[in-house]
């Protein structure tokens, strides 16, 4: 896949347009002649459904409808798309009333399961077929879901086994009340996944990553993982946020490292496509509940617009590996800009909790 770098544009080549200009190649401002139209990563913005704090949620009474995009409510799932890359993806449609949202989301997880026609063309769910979810039990108190699973769950492969994994975590840990996940099977807790033995001794978290990968050369043992957001394409063209957790030289800094490792982009083997515009340096500074991000870029001059996908992402990796839901974004030391979907950057932008909602 050619990858493509994106540029500032300029504000008034967005007069009249219904979708996203998006310089596809070189450096230097935005010009007419240098760009085509494509549509903006899919569905950024309202917040996923909710956990809850009973000590059964297999079974709820409470309302779980999911709106139609972009006026309500979704549930967040993580899905395999066609180049086997976990992506979070927004489900829209009407789900059964009977089940909770941690229910429901590991229900649209299963392949083949009664949920697969609301995935989107191109993702896949990725626990075995016919695989049942018998509880789900969160503790209010220590955030850990606990889930338990029918014996279909181990008839998998077992390359897929961290990928199972990760899916039920990103999945689990992305609802509100929920931080870890344990795994029970037909009522034994389970020490270890059932057939590569990856050992479950501790509750899983965000900690493992997610669609791991490494630089050239790092020491596994001598690393640091920092989760870094990319975009991707659908086969249909609809583009979409991947995160990847890749581990870099150990640092105590993982916040430098995460813009680091977004400016160099997707590693040369990766399907994936870079989001950050060539020549922006960028510092960050943590207050309290806040980051700040700094870019400095020559180039840009007062009017033009950012990239939202870049926006997007630097938010979202910068969020994920400090655990703050804020950033405050200055360019050139000014944050009164806008990005090309005329979002103002004037006051702390807020992490968006709904990612990849696919117009259906």
């Amino acid at each position: 896949m050619k990858k493509q770098r994106y540029k500032w544009i300029r504000r008034a080549a967005l007069t009249g347009a219904l979708t996203l200009p998006v310089v596809v190649a070189g450096c230097g401002w935005f010009s007419p002649s240098e760009s085509k139209e494509i549509d903006p990563p899919q569905g950024v913005n309202g917040s996923v459904i909710t956990g809850i704090d009973g000590e059964n949620a297999a079974a709820g009474t409470g309302s779980a409808e999911v709106s139609a995009q972009g006026t309500g409510t979704g549930l967040t799932v993580y899905l395999k798309d066609e180049s086997g890359y976990l992506a979070p993806v927004t489900i829209q449609a009407k789900l059964d009333s009977k089940l909770t949202p941690q229910a429901q989301a590991l229900e649209l997880l299963v392949d083949g399961g009664a949920y697969s026609k609301l995935l989107p063309a191109g993702f896949t769910a990725v626990l075995p077929k016919g695989t049942q979810i018998l509880n789900v039990a969160v503790d209010a108190k220590t955030k850990l879901a606990s889930v338990e699973f029918s014996k279909q769950f181990a008839d998998y492969n077992e390359q897929d086994e961290r990928r199972i994994l990760e899916a039920i975590t990103y999945t689990l840990t992305g609802m509100e009340g929920i931080q870890s996940v344990e795994l029970w099977e037909e009522g034994e807790k389970l020490p270890e996944m059932p057939i590569g033995q990856f050992p479950l001794d501790r509750a899983l978290s965000r900690s493992i990553g997610i669609n791991l990968e490494a630089e050239d050369g790092v020491d596994y043992t001598l690393s640091t993982p920092v989760t870094l957001y990319f975009s991707s394409k659908t086969e249909a063209g609809d583009p979409y946020f991947v995160p990847v957790t890749r581990l870099v030289p150990r640092t105590t800094d993982k916040l430098t490292a995460a813009l680091d490792q977004l400016a160099a982009g997707p590693l040369e083997e990766s399907s994936l496509i870079p989001v950050w515009l060539p020549n922006v340096s960028a510092k960050v500074t943590q207050n309290k509940g806040t980051l700040t991000l700094d870019l400095l870029d020559a180039e840009y001059k007062k009017g033009d617009v950012a990239p939202s996908e870049m926006m997007n992402a630097v938010v979202l990796s910068l969020t994920e590996n400090a655990g703050i839901g804020q950033v405050q974004i200055k360019l050139n030391g000014a944050s009164d800009f806008k990005d090309d979907l005329n979002m103002s950057y004037t006051e702390p932008v807020s992490r968006p909790e709904q990612l990849n909602a696919f117009k259906s």
